[in-house]
């Protein structure tokens, strides 16, 4: 089978969840004997013609605003029609398009993503634009992926079931040995002296109330940050005025070791995402064997179960981080266990890339 992913910005992974499952899921294909190939970004410098054995096709994404990723997007879709058995892409931004590859024979799968077009940070008529987009893939596409229960429930009732749509959840591996805990010197932090967001700080990912909740608690141990935290938006600049002096930002982390010690050496790790599926944080820190502290909403229950803490409001927290650290150390290794446990029976990587052969090969 020849399979073309595309949606990315290319892999090796630097930049966030759709890079890292491109990663995942094409090197896993060819150790099956499958041809696969990434397309990405063109940049200014020279690049491998393949990763792992991964054929990398680069193209030039033009820079006219937002509107760039759609026009990359759609010119993958046609510049791989033709050479390839089955398209796959991921996200949805590019969906009003998705015929154009399949006038050409190429049958299109389309990840689905999360609610995207809830996010407060697009406009109206961006929101609009998404849903239309979303309309487009679900009458266009050959198929849909949805990560998430929530979501594929979200799909058949908005777009009926007359539309192929298969539930296949991220992936995430387990982290059974201790990192280094020298890579945590240039954050300035020491084992469990510390709680964790990774995320991008939106009011969607809930960051204001952690940081509230946080600072209201009776806890010594610090919060870290890692995300956009130099952005200028009203958001950022309103968090970090109510950050207290145990909240530290930061910034961004590509590198995947250094926030795997992150992830692992945490005391406990916060995620307030809302308006996604199976998300690639979340799982990671289960992965790692976090104790989860969750917003209560569906797609985080589907993920973490009896695995996870929940809140809602910034006013539940102090009450949960008095509990957690309350715990013995025999508790927390049960509660680590558990995470770890969720992850090798439902999220391995392996069992992923076996259901996405099962679609593709159907």
């Amino acid at each position: 089978m020849k399979l073309a992913i595309l949606g990315t910005r290319g892999i090796p992974a630097r930049y966030g969840g759709f890079e890292t499952f491109a990663e995942e899921l094409s090197t896993r294909l060819v150790e099956r004997g499958h041809e696969v190939t990434v397309y990405c970004e063109k940049g200014g410098h020279s690049a491998p013609d393949s990763y792992h054995g991964v054929r990398l096709e680069y193209v030039s994404a033009p820079s006219f605003g937002p509107l760039s990723i759609v026009w990359f997007d759609t010119l993958c879709m046609v510049k791989a029609a033709r050479s390839h058995d089955v398209l796959y892409l991921l996200g949805y931004g590019a969906g009003a398009f998705v015929w154009l590859p399949r006038l050409l024979g190429a049958p299109v799968w389309v990840n689905m993503d999360g609610l995207e077009w809830k996010r407060s940070k697009w406009p109206w008529y961006g929101r609009w634009y998404l849903r239309f987009n979303e309309w487009c893939a679900t009458r266009f596409s050959s198929g849909m992926i949805a990560d998430a229960v929530g979501i594929e429930s979200y799909l058949r009732q908005k777009h009926g079931p007359q539309n192929r749509i298969e539930m296949i959840p991220y992936g995430a591996g387990i982290i059974e040995f201790s990192p280094d805990p020298g890579l945590l010197d240039s954050f300035q932090l020491s084992p469990q002296g510390y709680y964790l967001v990774v995320c991008r700080l939106e009011p969607e990912n809930h960051v204001a109330e952690i940081v509230e909740g946080f600072n209201n608690a009776g806890t010594a141990r610090d919060l870290v940050i890692v995300g956009n935290s130099d952005s200028e938006s009203h958001y950022v600049r309103e968090l970090k005025k109510k950050s207290g002096d145990r909240v530290r930002y930061v910034g961004v982390c590509y590198e995947k070791t250094k926030l795997t010690a992150l992830r692992y050496h945490a005391y406990a790790y916060f995620h307030g995402h809302s308006v996604g599926g199976t998300n690639p944080s979340l799982l990671e820190a289960l992965g790692c064997g976090n104790i989860v502290i969750a917003h209560d909403n569906v797609f985080n229950r589907e993920v973490t179960g009896e695995a996870g803490f929940y809140f809602m409001k910034s006013g539940d927290i102090p009450q949960l981080l008095d509990r957690i650290e309350n715990m013995g150390d025999v508790l927390r290794e049960k509660w680590s266990a558990r995470a770890r446990q969720l992850i090798r029976d439902r999220y391995t990587w392996d069992r992923v890339t076996e259901k996405y052969l099962q679609i593709f090969h159907d």
